[in-house]
């Protein structure tokens, strides 16, 4: 199907994003385009460039239009992508409408709720009074050091700071509009080391072997109940997700083993508590601990934010959405350090899989959606 350059039909803003290939870190064509739709619509557009290797550098655009003294409403994304893998039925970055449904990768994840939100400016009065501004990033995909948290700290030096944010992740499961996400857990990875003292399997006694230390550090690990979970939360959880000894010879003791350990934890926990924790478990067998927190716990309490949502998917669909925290990680865990934040998107059935596909329909429908849910939150006095 020929792609149009209208700025107020979504499907067409869609399909220009889903043309620019943008696997992440995403540089360059598809940011030329989302500033290409927000230029003509008042929009000041910044972009800029942060980090460096082996994380950057990492391209952002922050773009802010104010009509008036009012609220200030942000949305947030990210223009990067999977790659796409091989076995599509069409060119992963040649957006393709068969039947009801436009094909592409990042159609769902997250391109078509850009789109959506572009196109739902212009549905709004000329006159509402207050900023609205896209928080938008090229590397949520990847490993999100210089991306979203950059851009925060760009809004910094520009008094830029919302009150309300939404991010656009798909979160529906079922039919649009089902679930928003008012939280997510927190995850942290650790590296659990043992060293011990390479030698013959034949002489043991000169010899120190670490893999029966490192087996009573993950079993005790694995014995490890973090909590019940929480009102809000699901119970958090420890899994054991790689063991490495690298020992190719059948007749040697080795010198070293290594385990991974990745933790999902809500809110009774912080990153820095559970290293910690599993640092005590690893010191008596003589292990170290290495980690990174991907991010901590957030909720938005069920309130304003989402509330606005809710209403204005129950008033485009007529769906009651759940509010959920299930679920990985998003940039709404660096977002909610400024001001109260919920997710909300397209149906997330096919996101990172092949065929990644969006109902032009549930286009059409979330374009309504995003237009009612700034228009609230511009109003709120």
């Amino acid at each position: 199907m020929s792609m149009t350059s209208t700025n107020d039909d979504v499907v067409a803003l869609a399909q220009r994003l889903l043309a620019c290939p943008s696997i992440t870190p995403a540089t360059g064509a598809v940011f030329d385009e989302l500033e290409s739709m927000l230029v003509p619509l008042g929009f000041t557009v910044d972009r800029f460039t942060a980090g460096k290797a082996p994380d950057g550098p990492v391209e952002n655009l922050l773009a802010w239009r104010t009509t008036g003294a009012g609220p200030h409403f942000a949305f947030a994304g990210h223009l990067d992508v999977v790659p796409p893998g091989a076995g599509w039925n069409s060119d992963p970055f040649s957006p393709d409408i068969r039947g009801d449904l436009l094909y592409g990768r990042g159609a769902v994840d997250m391109k078509g709720a850009i789109a959506a939100f572009v196109a739902a400016l212009a549905d709004l009065p000329d006159d509402l009074p207050g900023t609205i501004s896209l928080i938008i990033t090229g590397d949520e995909e990847g490993p999100a050091t210089y991306g979203t948290l950059a851009l925060m700290e760009r809004m910094a030096t520009r008094a830029l700071r919302p009150d309300l944010c939404l991010v656009g992740e798909p979160t529906s499961s079922h039919r649009l509009g089902d679930v928003m996400k008012i939280g997510r857990r927190g995850s942290v990875n650790m590296w659990i080391s043992v060293a011990g003292s390479q030698g013959h399997v034949a002489y043991p006694h000169l010899a120190d072997n670490p893999i029966p230390a490192l087996v009573r550090i993950l079993t005790a690990v694995e014995a490890e109940i973090l909590d019940e979970g929480t009102e809000w939360f699901q119970p958090s959880n420890i899994e054991i997700t790689d063991i490495e000894v690298g020992n190719p010879a059948h007749n040697v003791i080795p010198g070293k083993a290594t385990a991974r350990i990745s933790i999902r934890f809500n809110d009774r926990h912080s990153g820095a508590s559970l290293i910690d924790r599993i640092t005590a478990l690893a010191a008596p067998e003589g292990g170290t601990v290495e980690a990174r927190i991907s991010g901590e716990s957030f909720l938005t309490a069920p309130g304003i934010l989402s509330d606005i949502v809710g209403a204005s998917i129950r008033d485009v669909t007529g769906v009651e959405a759940e509010l959920s925290t299930t679920g990985g990680t998003s940039d709404a865990r660096f977002l909610s350090r400024l001001c109260p934040v919920v997710e909300f998107g397209l149906n997330n059935a096919t996101m990172h899989k092949l065929d990644e596909a969006v109902a032009v329909q549930d286009l059409r429908d979330l374009q309504r959606i995003y237009a009612q849910i700034v228009d609230r939150a511009l109003r709120l006095s």
